[in-house]
């Protein structure tokens, strides 16, 4: 472009920090007939003003994108064979496939079987294979986005007299200005891979009827709605009347092992750091000395202490007829799981408390004695309060990981003692622990999926709210 030429007739700088529609709004706006053309052709642009390499991977890449979205890309293992084609895995992502098996009666040893002649559709593969099309799918659009960008970006420096960026200082970009995009591309790639896809296939099955009898291999599974989600928090079937009754019990556990936790360690944290207490190190290496163990240890050491003819009721003299039975009865049960997890959880709340302890600003103290404060006001007003203030973040985490504590109740109790009322259920079973046995034992994944959701929004729901409603929140430069 000549210096002549005046600059009024040069497209404006497109915004790229407005959201995505009105940023490709502005560069069809702006663009010139290559810009426009490469929202077709990816790396038109790119090509028509030397920029062969990225052109290139531009148009490769959406050919390659065409390939599998319509002519197919074939893999096969010993063991499996499939062709990813993106419009058949797509479409199969709503249909959960179409042919049935096909069985025929047979006589063996005299009895009448069925036996299968024609394998039907495997609908676990027709949702993952169309799970996956999706992210790619998805993929894609991302990178048609970086096209038009690029497209506009080098039409921009050639009509101001300009040479676009080369492969070379987009390559050096990557490792000095772009250095924090290179280092996530593996983590995002091996998240998206065994992180979200998993999810949104265990997310989409809840919707099916996905079950032992339906699990895509002795019989197609198909859509079903929000009938689990129904058959769950409905309090009348099995599921609904267990689901109630456990959620009532998971927040009874939360609540007592999260605040007596905290009250113990902060209890502990105060007594080790009194002034006048000798040996403060050696006590709190005492007492950290339970963090050292791995936990599965000490809760399976727990379990034949506490068990039926366990080693209590050895020390006792206890025989089989008098024995204590602490993890076979429903309260004691609770009372157990509930007590263990404060002598594997306090000694990490006391470390906190202590750290806390020691960063609460002297001249609060000092104030608060030049004004008459006695220690119990003090405590009240300035340290407790302070102590809130830091650990309201921390409080919360560690009652959202009690509604989720699998460990503690499936490694001391197994989630028993049975109740027959409850469908798969027994008395110290937490919703996550009952989701489990629901996948392993019964091979209900549509209903684990469904109440995995509802742990979900019952755990992001009260997050947000008392995160929210919280000093930590309000307040978060400063303690007032």
């Amino acid at each position: 472009m000549n210096e002549s030429t005046s600059s009024a007739s040069l497209p404006s700088k497109v915004d790229f920090d407005v959201n995505v529609f009105s940023v490709i709004a502005q560069i069809f706006q702006h663009g010139d007939i290559f810009t426009k053309a490469s929202f077709g052709i990816m790396g038109l642009s790119n090509l028509v003003r030397g920029q062969i390499i990225k052109g290139l991977l531009f148009l490769g890449s959406e050919i390659a994108f065409l390939v599998y979205l319509f002519s197919g890309i074939k893999f096969s293992s010993d063991t499996t064979a499939h062709e990813y084609c993106g419009v058949k895995d797509f479409k199969g992502l709503f249909t959960l496939g179409t042919k049935d098996n096909v069985y025929k009666e047979a006589l063996e040893n005299g009895i009448t079987v069925q036996q299968k002649v024609v394998a039907g559709d495997d609908s676990s593969l027709f949702l993952l294979f169309g799970v996956v099309s999706l992210i790619i799918i998805c993929g894609f659009v991302i990178l048609w986005k970086a096209n038009v960008k690029s497209a506009y970006l080098a039409q921009y420096a050639v009509e101001r007299g300009r040479k676009p960026t080369t492969i070379f200082k987009d390559l050096s970009d990557l490792f000095d200005s772009k250095l924090h995009n290179t280092l996530l591309l593996l983590p995002l790639v091996g998240i998206t891979a065994f992180t979200v896809t998993p999810l949104i296939y265990m997310i989409l099955a809840a919707f099916t009827n996905f079950d032992k009898t339906h699990n895509g291999v002795a019989a197609r599974f198909h859509w079903v709605g929000l009938k689990n989600f129904a058959e769950v928090l409905g309090g009348g079937a099995a599921y609904g009347n267990t689901f109630w009754r456990i959620l009532g019990w998971t927040f009874i556990w939360a609540i007592f092992a999260t605040f007596l936790c905290y009250l113990g360690g902060m209890l502990l944290a105060l007594l080790i750091n009194r002034k006048g207490i000798k040996y403060k190190a050696l006590w709190r290496t005492v007492f950290v000395m339970s963090v050292a163990i791995p936990q599965f240890v000490t809760l399976l050491t727990m379990r034949m202490f506490l068990q039926r003819n366990g080693i209590l009721d050895g020390l006792l003299g206890r025989s089989e007829n008098t024995s204590l039975d602490l993890l076979g009865k429903a309260l004691s049960a609770r009372i157990s799981v509930i007590i263990v997890n404060c002598w594997v959880g306090i000694p990490y709340t006391m470390l906190i408390m202590t750290g806390i302890l020691m960063n609460i600003p002297a001249d609060l103290y000092e104030s608060a004695k030049i004004d008459g404060a006695t220690k119990y006001v003090m405590f009240f007003k300035i340290t407790l309060p302070y102590m809130i203030f830091v650990t309201t973040p921390h409080l919360i985490q560690q009652f959202i990981g009690n509604i989720n504590n699998f460990n503690v109740i499936y490694l001391l109790t197994g989630g028993g003692p049975s109740l027959d009322m409850m469908y798969e259920a027994g008395s110290t079973d937490l919703l996550v622990t009952w989701l489990y046995k629901l996948t392993l034992d019964k091979g209900d994944y549509c209903f684990a999926s469904a109440i995995g959701i509802c742990i979900f929004i019952i755990s992001a729901t009260f997050s947000l709210i008392t995160y929210r409603r919280s000093g930590s929140y309000k307040n978060e430069e400063e303690f007032q």
